[in-house]
């Protein structure tokens, strides 16, 4: 039950966040030319596509708790 509460509570950080800026120097400089519209899509793509390997991580650490134990 613990690790249940723990583990939304976790996903619940993780969609509360205000505005994330996750841009390399280059990416930075290919939004600033492109305008504030795609500017705002191209961090939100960051961010998703930066989600993904946490999640696997997440679930691999999950995992190997539970089979541990």
């Amino acid at each position: 039950m613990k690790t249940k509460i723990l583990y939304l509570l976790a996903c619940f950080c993780l969609f509360i966040t205000k505005n994330s800026y996750g841009q390399c120097s280059i990416c930075t400089k290919s939004a600033a030319q492109m305008g504030e519209g795609p500017a705002q899509g191209m961090n939100s793509a960051i961010i998703y596509l930066a989600l993904a390997p946490f999640l696997v991580i997440l679930v691999v650490y999950l995992k190997w708790r539970k089979n541990k134990i």
